[in-house]
């Protein structure tokens, strides 16, 4: 092992918006049929591996954040671990996570991690994985991981993990307006789910999000804030992924920090970002 990499490895993981999201059925395997466009933000949680004896240990700096087999970067140091031809429990780093990038959001951070730690484990332990291999485990991990090692704006088909890199959009600013509340997954589907068996499903011209209709039936508050947003001015705005975190779309920074100042403050969390180009987020994505 290197100088450099006995002190350690520090990478970033991009956060993602989904600027559409169609649900168009449930799948023999019971996973949810999709069309979506993922598109990365400057926003970004940061990941410390460090060399330690002893089994692999994870920490973070958001307390409601698990630290065991339920973290994706668990499950990423497995795959990694195995890759290399081992089968215990991976062991010999500990990983710190700063968390930026709000949990039960939409916004893809726990995927981002376990993206961002395959690539870091990757470098420190020395397995060779070529892009393809790495897209394979990805998938393995969960249907978003594999969206984050490409980056920038992609079409994503299938559970969303068949990907078609798009052409980067023009740069725009990005104001997330998270409420005092979060979505699980689970949940954001199992009320599409429930909203299709009761006729009520309908894809709507106003949002790009199917599932923000049935998530915002259970939480208005979500509806409420995309139509803030349009009001002050977004070119477009939605509930990203399964929520609940809504975005809007700026030409200008000046006019994305207005926004935030038109939303107000109670039980709400603001971010202001931006999007990246693919070159953009793979630069964040490089170990250092």
């Amino acid at each position: 092992m290197s100088r450099g990499r006995a002190r350690g490895i520090r990478i970033h993981a991009p956060a993602k918006i989904n600027v559409t999201l169609r649900v168009l059925g449930v799948r023999a395997d019971g996973y949810h049929e999709l069309r979506t466009t993922f598109q990365s933000l400057a926003l970004h949680d940061t990941l410390t591996f460090a060399p330690v004896p002893g089994p692999l240990q994870i920490v973070c700096s958001d307390p409601g954040c698990p630290t065991d087999r339920r973290n994706l970067v668990w499950s990423a140091a497995q795959a990694v671990w195995r890759a290399a031809g081992h089968r215990a429990t991976p062991s010999g780093v500990a990983i710190q996570i700063v968390k930026r990038i709000p949990m039960q959001a939409g916004l893809g951070g726990g995927s981002a991690n376990a993206a961002a730690a395959m690539v870091a484990l990757s470098a420190l332990w020395r397995v060779p994985l070529d892009d393809s291999r790495m897209r394979a485990i990805a998938r393995n991990i969960g249907a978003d991981v594999a969206f984050f090692l490409e980056g920038g704006r992609v079409l994503g088909l299938e559970r969303g993990d068949e990907l078609y890199p798009l052409v980067d959009g023009p740069p725009a600013w990005v104001v997330i307006a998270r409420p005092d509340f979060g979505v699980s997954t689970v949940d954001a589907y199992r009320w599409w789910d429930d909203a299709r068996a009761a006729g009520t499903s309908k894809a709507s011209s106003r949002s790009r999000n199917d599932l923000q209709a049935p998530v915002a039936a259970h939480h208005p508050r979500v509806a409420g804030l995309a139509s803030q947003l349009r009001r002050a001015g977004a070119l477009d705005a939605a509930m990203s992924g399964s929520g609940s975190a809504v975005f809007g779309l700026f030409e200008r920074e000046k006019d994305a920090h207005q926004a935030v100042a038109a939303l107000g403050t109670t039980r709400l969390h603001t971010i202001v970002t931006r999007t990246l180009t693919r070159r953009q987020h793979r630069t964040l994505m490089r170990p250092r």
